[in-house]
């Protein structure tokens, strides 16, 4: 089994290619894998070749190891491992905002238990992904085609005291400018969350969930199936925001991933397709 990159840095996407030899005599039955903690979703590519994508937790650091399991049609069972050596991250870039104090004071029992039931909530909503498989047949496309005016990882300086890395990508916008449906799924919520205002988040099967947070209003209903490209809200300055602006986050079931791996993976690397695998028991493989 190989991997790319080989190096992923923190919250990356990694493309998995397993090559398994075909035997007429000894079809393979199923493939399954995991990754920090999470399940792989092999998909067949070509004849003796599966793909799948995996999450990098933003906190790893040393190596991880993903693996697939291959077991075939006479009970044999065979094991694939590849293993990420991470680099080390320097310290992300500070982002300076001067911003107005309630932003920085302590927060209520009441606020924290809030922002906490809504954390716990959003990765319940992309471990439940591992539930369905990929719905999308093209590329991840950006949400917004503005200029991108906070990347992924970057640090957050508070009147001078970094309090906060930024797990998403932010998009410059007015009020009432469109945001789009990264891929076709299954918006999974609506709602409102004390940090992130007015929020969508889209279920697109095989683990892959994407959100859009600050939204000024909300065009679409949790359990409606959207299209890529599609209109789901307009920008917007709700929650805990300096100015109008679209946040977009996504998650490998309960990891924080870069949204911008996902656009870079191609329209023709990894799609669902029914035809091609179920979807694997979300128990993780053996490491």
């Amino acid at each position: 089994m190989t991997a790319a990159p080989a190096r992923p840095e923190p919250g990356a996407i990694v493309r998995l290619t397993l090559t398994v030899p075909i035997s007429r005599a000894d079809s393979i039955v199923s493939v399954r894998g995991a990754l920090a903690e999470e399940p792989l979703h092999f998909l067949r590519s070509t004849a003796g070749a599966w793909h799948a994508i995996g999450g990098v937790p933003v906190d790893a650091e040393g190596s991880l190891t993903a693996n697939a399991v291959i077991e075939r049609a006479s009970g044999k069972t065979e094991i694939a491992r590849v293993r990420f050596m991470l680099p080390k991250v320097p310290p992300p870039v500070a982002q300076p905002l001067a911003v107005d104090s309630s932003f920085t004071k302590p927060m209520t029992a009441a606020t924290i238990e809030r922002i906490n039931r809504e954390n716990a909530h959003a990765r319940e909503i992309g471990r439940r992904a591992h539930d369905r498989p990929p719905m999308w047949t093209a590329s991840f496309l950006k949400p917004r085609t503005s200029v991108i005016t906070s990347e992924f990882g970057s640090g957050r300086l508070f009147n001078g005291a970094l309090t906060t890395r930024h797990l998403g990508v932010d998009f410059r916008g007015a009020v009432g400018e469109p945001v789009r449906a990264a891929n076709r799924g299954v918006v999974a919520l609506v709602d409102n969350f004390f940090l992130a205002g007015n929020v969508v988040y889209i279920d697109h099967g095989g683990g892959i969930v994407t959100a859009y947070f600050h939204l000024s209003k909300t065009l679409v209903a949790t359990g409606d199936t959207v299209k890529r490209g599609q209109e789901i809200g307009l920008v917007g300055n709700t929650g805990r925001v300096t100015g109008p602006h679209l946040h977009w986050s996504a998650r490998y079931g309960a990891i924080t991933v870069n949204p911008l791996d996902l656009v870079a993976l191609g329209g023709q690397w990894y799609v669902g397709s029914s035809s091609q695998s179920s979807v694997p028991s979300r128990t993780p493989a053996a490491r």
